[in-house]
């Protein structure tokens, strides 16, 4: 439930029913807009009457949010949230680039790969460190040595560094990284998620491949509820029927989740497809469709990568895309402007 409060609340009857919904345990969350404050109540406010708040001197209105995610909802938080790391704005009106290969696998790797995706037009470089594999006998990441390889190679080319986390008690050595990263298959690890929902960080949150979009948003409410208002999500792809492709990349969620929710919405087309010759084209379709950004593996040379190389492309064909990329948006634009 939102309610729409005078420009200058009576401070006293603002406390006192603060007061009276902490007691009947209640949470709450003010939210300020351009010329008006919103208090979002949390909970079941099934049982709440909307009129015993209409009631009250310094509330202009009340809204029932149907959404079972309010804090994620548009409905609580009409304006889009844009999320400030160094220079790079995230959100709406800016497009974010992440760029890397799949696992961190040596410093001449890293340093070599973080240099072309800068220059090329990257604004993060990614690098998984923790890797979580299918098989325990495949690479698992070279983990804290990969976070150190990840953040001096970003440091050296001037950009930000983004990575994932699986263990909530290695938080201690991300300090120096700039997003936190929760993979696929972290997606509903509650225990993780309240955790990063405490850590003044920016978290990407991506989609697992067998969840609907409410259960990623209801995830991604996991993380603001413990006040982590930093959260982006990210679209990778789903498990269908189809076996053309590693998985089926749902572009539709883009659409939905801009119309739903105030978070930053990216794709990953590198792991929505699994193949290296779908990529550029994948990524110039996220683009049409809204979204606020891409998540692409680039490795120098895939067919050494440790791991995912199949679905990595080359800092030259990354060039090219990136080309390709400024020429969509710049069409779209165009038409915005017609």
């Amino acid at each position: 439930m939102i309610l729409i409060l005078e420009n200058h609340p009576d401070k006293d009857g603002l406390e006192r029913l603060l007061d009276q919904l902490t007691v009947q345990g209640f949470t709450y969350h003010f939210i300020q807009g351009d010329g008006v404050t919103l208090l979002g109540i949390l909970g079941d406010t099934s049982g709440l009457d909307p009129n015993q708040f209409r009631g009250l001197s310094f509330v202009k209105g009340v809204r029932t949010i149907q959404e079972p995610y309010p804090l994620a909802s548009r409905t609580h938080h009409p304006a889009p949230t844009h999320i400030t790391v160094g220079k790079h704005q995230i959100g709406e009106g800016a497009l974010t680039v992440m760029a890397g290969p799949c696992s961190v696998e040596s410093t001449s790797q890293m340093n070599e790969v973080a240099k072309q995706v800068a220059w090329m037009g990257a604004h993060f470089l990614r690098g998984g460190a923790y890797k979580s594999r299918t098989s325990p006998y495949h690479f698992q990441g070279l983990r804290e040595e990969g976070i150190r390889l990840l953040v001096e190679a970003g440091k050296q080319a001037g950009i930000p560094v983004i990575t994932e986390v699986l263990d909530p008690h290695h938080l201690s050595l991300f300090q120096d990284v700039d997003v936190i990263q929760i993979g696929a298959r972290n997606m509903q690890n509650t225990e993780l998620l309240k955790e990063l929902g405490k850590v003044d960080k920016p978290v990407l949150l991506k989609r697992s491949p067998s969840s609907t979009l409410e259960e990623l948003l209801m995830s991604a409410e996991y993380l603001l509820s413990e006040g982590n208002s930093q959260i982006i999500l990210c679209e990778r792809g789903i498990t269908t029927f189809e076996k053309a492709t590693r998985y089926t990349l749902d572009l539709s969620a883009v659409a939905y989740l801009k119309a739903k929710t105030h978070l930053p919405v990216m794709v990953d087309p590198s792991h929505g497809t699994g193949d290296r010759e779908l990529v550029s084209s994948m990524a110039l379709a996220a683009v049409a469709a809204g979204a606020d950004g891409l998540m692409i593996e680039v490795h120098p040379r895939p067919e050494e990568a440790f791991c995912d190389g199949f679905q990595s492309i080359t800092p030259e064909a990354f060039r090219k895309l990136m080309e390709k990329v400024n020429r969509v948006r710049e069409a779209l634009e165009d038409r915005e402007d017609e």
